[in-house]
């Protein structure tokens, strides 16, 4: 674990902001593993990475078409030299800088024994809910 893996794990958000921005779904895609364990801020689990690409595929075409992907690591927990928790926040923003949305999200990272790369093994993507006016009752 060095500041080289963490920049290394930092780069794979850099990566998908720049396939967001390309509106090119496989290169967003690219950094979860074929097998990822990805859930949608709606709950909806895709089929790895290829399940990934198409769903955002159709998001770049229509929704989220001609928008950025503003996305930050906020924290990074080595659990073991291969494997890492990742917390990141992403804003989808338009053209003109109006935020469609933010979305918080928890990551499993795991670096590959044949090449060292690093690739969201799991991705839990969320809406973040406004807190109550008044506490809720136990």
């Amino acid at each position: 674990m060095t500041a080289t893996d963490d920049e290394r794990i930092c780069s794979l958000w850099d990566a998908m902001a720049q396939g967001w921005a390309a509106g090119d779904a496989h290169a967003f895609a690219a950094v979860f593993a074929e097998d990822c364990d990805f859930t949608t801020v709606r709950g909806e689990k895709p089929p790895g990475r290829a399940g990934i690409a198409a769903g955002h595929d159709q998001l770049f075409r229509a929704a989220f078409r001609a928008t950025l992907l503003d996305a930050r690591v906020r924290s990074i927990r080595h659990l073991r030299p291969d494997l890492a928790t990742v917390n990141a926040e992403s804003a989808v923003v338009a053209a003109d800088g109006t935020i469609l949305a933010s979305t918080h999200a928890l990551a499993v990272v795991e670096r590959a024994a044949s090449d060292g790369a690093w690739l969201i093994t799991a991705f839990h993507n969320m809406i973040p809910a406004p807190r109550p006016a008044t506490p809720l009752a136990s």
